[in-house]
């Protein structure tokens, strides 16, 4: 009988999913984006200190309307699907050094798939 290593079981379930993200839960997603409402809204339009966040998932990175972003954002070129997202809330600042998002990020892979599958209900 040969043995596997769990690092291999893991990598081959991830070959077979597709993915290398957690299955997010939205409704969780919702309680963790309490912490980017004090400079994020989920309206469309509705920008505070940060742009909104309505439509972000899909959209081109530094383009919401009546936000002024940093150059670094802007010159992103890329739409935000869950990989990029995740790799920003993880950690903007090494995403865009020089950012003007002064959020540390959200340690947590459980907590970014939930909060990138709520983003992904506001169209």
């Amino acid at each position: 009988m040969r043995k596997f290593s769990m690092l291999g079981l893991v990598a081959a379930g991830l070959l077979i999913s597709g993915s290398a993200f957690a299955a997010g839960d939205a409704a969780k997603g919702a309680t963790v984006f309490n912490k980017c409402k004090a400079c994020h809204s989920d309206v469309a339009g509705k920008n505070l200190v940060g742009p909104s966040l309505f439509g972000v998932v899909g959209r081109t990175a530094g383009t919401e309307a009546g936000y002024a972003y940093s150059a670094g954002v802007k010159a992103l070129g890329y739409a935000w699907d869950e990989a990029k997202l995740d790799a920003w809330l993880t950690s903007p600042k090494a995403v865009v050094p020089g950012t003007k998002m002064t959020f540390a990020g959200l340690p947590n892979a459980q907590d970014r798939a939930d909060l990138i599958a709520f983003l992904a209900t506001k169209k």
